[in-house]
């Protein structure tokens, strides 16, 4: 069993999670049961992933569970986009977002790159 918390992919994912459900507080309630459950079960869904793979007993489902976060992550890259398209985020805030959504899926693609290269 490994500390999901020593990884930096993790730490980085969870400030994120932080940041976007502040961040949704902010949009329209007309959004709540839509793009605002949306965003925050896919964020949430990334650091958690990590977490549970790294509870797992082989690294072969580590893995696993790293690509689910990935997907994950590219769903928040698009969701990020639709936001600011709609208006409900600025573009600074699209730009500083989406780089740490970019970071993040860069991350576990080397750490997934990594792990599979010691299987």
């Amino acid at each position: 069993m490994i500390d999901y918390r020593k990884y930096k992919v993790w730490q980085k994912a969870h400030l994120l999670v932080l940041e976007l459900y502040s961040l949704t507080e902010n949009f329209p309630k007309k959004e709540q049961f839509n793009l605002i459950s949306q965003i925050n079960r896919s964020v949430i869904s990334i650091p958690t992933n990590i977490a549970e793979g790294c509870g797992r007993e082989t690294q072969k489902e580590l893995i696993r569970f790293l690509y689910i976060a990935s997907g994950s992550a590219h769903e928040m890259e698009y969701l990020i986009l639709v936001s600011k398209d709609l208006k409900y985020i600025d573009e600074f805030k699209y730009e500083k977002l989406s780089s740490q959504i970019i970071e993040i899926k860069k991350m576990l693609a080397s750490l997934i790159k990594k792990i599979s290269e010691t299987l």
